[in-house]
């Protein structure tokens, strides 16, 4: 029956953290098939790009995306330029009969060059697209300049970290890249860029100052490559716009993704998850008018903490440096597997317990389009809902809180419905990862003692710590109960070592004091003999 109160209790936390019941009402009544999504992802990891600069012991570096033409669409992972980033003059490229439009000939435009091409000739040269020129245009001025690459800087205010793969705008530009353009061209966000052109400028220096310094504030040398499979950012919601959501392009590579999907099945810690009851430990928070969310999915959390083998500790080191979050502030990994029919309807990643900071949710597989398993997040402020298609390795990260760490409404989302299919493409199962980021760091007791727990049990955290937990949260409260769970789950080493240590001292005992009687009777050979033996001694002399 507590435990039933529990449920109860905590199912409406998302209605209480919202400003009225109503607000909560309405999210919860969404009709996902009404609505028209932007879908994502729009990049690739064939069009991804870095730039870098520093040394051994500072590296920076920036995510670009290559246009759609020049060497790079060509050499694929092997294209590479290093070079001095230089300002072209004007910065937007905005040079007199550039476009073919205006009435200049090809005389004009195959002699047509920036105003610094001393300064930009065997360079990077940088140029904004603030003008309005196509890519190929800015690419040809660049070329004519003797430029040995272009960057491109977005200059979209609205969407300050968007970037994008320039195309030719039509045929003729098709035709003149494919002809003349063979230097690598590529875009970087308006953030970026301004990371780019202050690279060595200190804090409270004065424009003077920055005109002394090399390069007027940007690196000297930059060197520019292709992505591969490094982790790189993709915006889906922008700048002001809530909730955050973005995506890490490879952020597990294939085998990684594999390799979780393999510890899952092995484990067999897969059981279906049942939000009619809520379950902390396992990050399922009860509906409040009991209704499912959860539909067909199998859940299994693994539970390593620092106990993780050497592959998870780089994976654990390698989510710590692309999203800048502590590893110690995570979850466990929470690996869901959806079959034909499964689907998770709208839900926020709350507990009443603690709002998580953020969550990351990874694809472990891909599929295929007709088979449906796309993550939405319907309640965008800005009026268009997002769509993200299951794509391996790619990870979403939304934030479940405001600048102000106040719980966002907005971040409801739902993962649609995954159906059977046909074909050699066709997939059996969905598999999701997740981890919950964590305003404070998790306590030893969830990283060391219950991964220790969960190994003795076979993998599979017992039912019974489960209920514990829930336990002592009805009998102290939320506030308190967390605490009291930990202190217990820590007390349970030490107890475990007094029990040992008792039955190793009392074995030792034992050993000792057989030892020592053997001992007494061959050094006192004179010692007293049973009274029998005594009487047969005496008996013996008589006769």
């Amino acid at each position: 029956m507590a435990l039933t109160k529990l449920a109860l209790s905590v199912g409406a936390v998302a209605c209480l953290l919202l400003a009225s019941s109503t607000t909560c009402a309405t999210a919860e009544s969404t009709d996902l098939s009404s609505l028209e999504y932007d879908v994502f992802p729009t990049r690739t990891s064939a069009e991804a790009a870095v730039v870098e600069w520093g040394h051994s012991a500072i590296i920076s570096a920036l995510d670009g995306a290559v246009a759609s033409f020049g060497p790079q669409t060509s050499r694929g992972a092997f294209f590479e330029v290093e070079a001095m980033p230089v300002l072209a003059d004007p910065v937007d490229g905005n040079v007199d009969k550039l476009f073919t439009k205006d009435g200049a000939d090809d005389a004009d435009l195959t002699t047509l060059k920036l105003k610094n091409t001393d300064e930009v000739e065997g360079n990077m040269v940088v140029m904004t697209n603030a003008a309005g020129l196509s890519g190929v245009e800015m690419a040809r001025l660049a070329k004519n300049s003797g430029a040995a690459a272009l960057m491109v800087v977005n200059t979209d205010k609205d969407h300050p970290d968007y970037i994008y793969s320039l195309e030719p705008e039509d045929d003729a530009e098709a035709a003149y890249a494919e002809a003349h353009i063979d230097i690598p061209v590529l875009m970087v966000s308006r953030t970026s860029g301004n990371v780019l052109t202050t690279a060595t400028v200190q804090e409270g220096m004065t424009q003077e100052e920055i005109k002394e310094l090399p390069n007027h504030g940007m690196p000297e040398r930059v060197r520019l490559y292709a992505g591969g499979d490094r982790p790189f950012f993709e915006d889906v919601t922008s700048a002001g716009t809530q909730p955050t959501v973005y995506l890490i392009h490879n952020m597990l590579t294939g085998q990684e993704c594999d390799d979780l999907v393999v510890s899952a099945e092995d484990s067999g810690a897969f059981k279906a998850l049942d939000d009619t009851a809520t379950s902390i430990l396992e990050h399922i928070t009860a509906q409040r008018d009991g209704s499912v969310k959860a539909v067909g999915i199998d859940r299994a959390v693994l539970w390593r903490g620092q106990l993780h083998s050497h592959a998870g500790k780089q994976i654990e080191e390698r989510i710590d440096q692309v999203t800048g979050y502590p590893a110690e502030h995570f979850s466990d990994w929470h690996v869901d597997r959806f079959a034909d029919g499964s689907f998770y309807g709208p839900h926020y990643d709350i507990l009443p317990t603690q709002v998580p900071i953020a969550s990351i949710l990874v694809f472990l597989n891909d599929v295929p389009d007709e088979q449906g398993g796309e993550i939405v997040y319907p309640k965008v402020s800005d009026g268009t809902p997002v769509m993200v298609r299951p794509t391996k390795g790619l990870a979403i990260v939304h934030h479940n809180t405001d600048d102000k760490y106040q719980f966002d409404p907005t971040t409801l989302h739902a993962e649609l419905e995954l159906v059977g299919g046909e074909g050699d493409d066709a997939i059996k199962y969905k598999y999701v990862a997740r981890k919950y980021i964590y305003a404070l760091p998790q306590p030893p007791a969830r990283r060391i003692v219950l991964p220790l727990i969960s190994m003795v049990a076979g993998g599979t955290l017992p039912d019974a710590v489960l209920q514990l937990h829930d336990a002592l949260l009805v009998k102290f409260g939320l506030d308190q109960g967390p605490t009291y769970f930990d202190k217990l789950m820590m007390m349970l080493p030490v107890g475990l070592l007094f029990v040992i240590a008792t039955a190793v001292s009392y074995v030792f005992k034992g050993k000792a004091a057989g030892g020592g009687s053997g001992d007494d009777k061959k050094s006192n050979p004179s010692k007293k003999k049973p009274a029998s033996a005594r009487k047969r001694t005496v008996r013996a002399k008589k006769d």
